[in-house]
């Protein structure tokens, strides 16, 4: 839970590096966080308010981790753009959430993998 925190008070950092873990332990947590929204508002009846709002309240800090894991492989955050394409935009961001990223510092910052292990 405290990667998904650490991701939710950088809501809008947009600049530096974010490592797989931090990335995939934010997805994780927020696809949970989603599925019991969605289950609760399946028995509330409701029309998927719940989830709406938890996306809209989380678009910031997602779009934020996602530009900042890009930038850990060495590429621009505009490559988030590639995710409008169906299906293959999908796939190849998939993919580059997956890559390792660069090791040591790039133009983006330092690795932060390095600056996480304890001296």
């Amino acid at each position: 839970m405290n990667w998904f925190v650490a991701v939710v008070r950088k809501y809008a950092v947009f600049s530096g590096r974010a490592r797989r873990k931090e990335y995939w332990m934010f997805a994780l947590i927020y696809l949970l966080i989603a599925i019991v929204l969605a289950m609760l508002d399946g028995m509330l009846g409701g029309a998927g308010i719940l989830g709406a709002i938890f996306g809209i309240a989380l678009l910031l800090p997602s779009l934020g981790v996602t530009v900042r894991r890009l930038h850990d492989t060495d590429r621009s955050g505009w490559w988030v753009l590639v995710g409008f394409i169906p299906f293959v935009g999908w796939i190849v961001l998939l993919v580059f959430m997956c890559l390792v990223g660069t090791s040591g510092g790039n133009q983006y910052g330092e690795d932060p993998l390095q600056a996480a292990e304890p001296a």
